[in-house]
């Protein structure tokens, strides 16, 4: 019986090894398997990608071509608020899809059921909910939480300590930051913050959230607003500056009734 996850402790460095080893795994041409690497039945990796040290994948997970998975962070000479750390292996859940050129980086868990799409970036320590959508060229930065079933869209930029709830939905183009002093004084290492967007909240396309901001539960913020204050649950939040509107629509707001079809359609 063909074991569900198969383990090596050296570097894979032959096809015939590999094929040895992983003898229910596709493998396209060029492709780096480190040492310690586990890949679960029925995975498909495609050209050229590469498998850091202890990357743990799950089953029936494809990878497309140019994916690096287990990536270890740079740390610049000038960096003021990188750490060197010590980062747990990459797990990437059952039946996950990562798209061309994709990077995850060591220290970052995937849960069962995410498509982190073409040219998307996840940073160290962070952790994305199963089912989840990563958009193509979305930046995650480190140290973030994302629950289950969101939808990030094309180019959003998901700064670093942010924490998304469960069926959330940032439209493409949207930027989170988390420094108020933009680089300058030591002030600012006071107050480092991302944005927290709680269960069920949304945001238009091409908004801005300024650092430490709460969107609350089923809120809405329209597209091309700056939001400085948080945004009350069950709100729509326009402008720049953005201001309180009216209420959410109640036909739109998230029941329990509505969860299992929000965002993905019905399982």
């Amino acid at each position: 019986m063909t074991e569900a996850v198969n383990e090596v402790e050296l570097p894979v460095s032959s096809d015939e090894e590999r094929a040895r080893l992983y003898p229910n795994v596709v493998f396209g041409s060029h492709v780096f398997i480190g040492s310690g690497v586990k890949i679960g039945t029925g995975s498909v990796i495609g050209h050229n990608a590469v498998l850091h040290n202890d990357c743990q994948i799950g089953r029936d997970v494809r990878i497309d071509d140019g994916v690096v998975i287990g990536k270890q962070p740079l740390r610049s000479l000038a960096s003021a608020v990188t750490h060197d750390v010590s980062l747990p292996p990459t797990i990437i859940g059952n039946g996950c899809l990562l798209g061309t050129h994709a990077v995850v980086y060591r220290g970052a868990s995937i849960g069962d059921g995410v498509l982190i799409a073409d040219l998307a970036t996840v940073r160290e320590q962070t952790v994305i909910g199963e089912l989840t959508i990563i958009g193509r060229g979305v930046a995650v930065e480190n140290q973030v939480r994302i629950g289950i079933r969101c939808k990030i869209e094309t180019g959003a930029y998901i700064t670093a300590m942010s924490t998304l709830g469960d069926y959330c939905f940032v439209a493409p183009e949207v930027t989170f930051t988390n420094d108020n002093y933009v680089g300058r004084s030591e002030e600012r290492f006071k107050h480092f913050g991302g944005v927290t967007m709680q269960r069920g909240a949304r945001i238009g396309a091409n908004a801005t959230v300024l650092p430490g901001i709460t969107i609350g539960e089923d809120a809405l913020v329209a597209a091309g607003s700056v939001v400085t204050r948080n945004v009350n649950p069950g709100m729509v939040a326009m402008g720049s500056p953005a201001r309180l509107i009216r209420a959410v629509p109640a036909e739109q707001l998230l029941t329990l009734s509505q969860a299992a079809i929000a965002v993905h359609g019905a399982v």
